[in-house]
């Protein structure tokens, strides 16, 4: 059994050379947000939901990426708006949403 109902993990990756990555798309911002969001719903703890910074999930090319475990559901976002959907939607409500899922 998990010790959290759900555990998210923001990738922050930055590539070298300039390559686009997770954090050239203001995932840090973004994770942060993420972060107060889910502590705002009194979503936060032990038994509950943790969001995280992860280093690379190889998935740049698709980013910036979040994946949400145990289901491992993969998400991209652009901004708050999806943040938002994400954690109230799937975290708060337990449905995906389908149109930010990634393969």
């Amino acid at each position: 059994m998990s010790h959290f109902q759900h555990h998210v993990f923001f990738c922050l990756n930055r590539r070298d050379e300039g390559r686009d990555c997770c954090a050239c798309h203001d995932a840090e911002r973004l994770q942060a947000y993420a972060k107060d969001r889910v502590k705002q719903l009194g979503l936060a703890g032990p038994g509950k939901v943790r969001v995280n910074k992860a280093g690379c999930l190889d998935r740049c090319e698709l980013g910036p990426v979040v994946v949400v475990y145990p289901e491992a559901i993969w998400y991209t976002y652009v901004d708050e708006k999806d943040i938002d959907e994400i954690v109230e939607s799937h975290l708060l409500n337990g449905r995906p949403v389908e149109r930010l899922m990634i393969e």
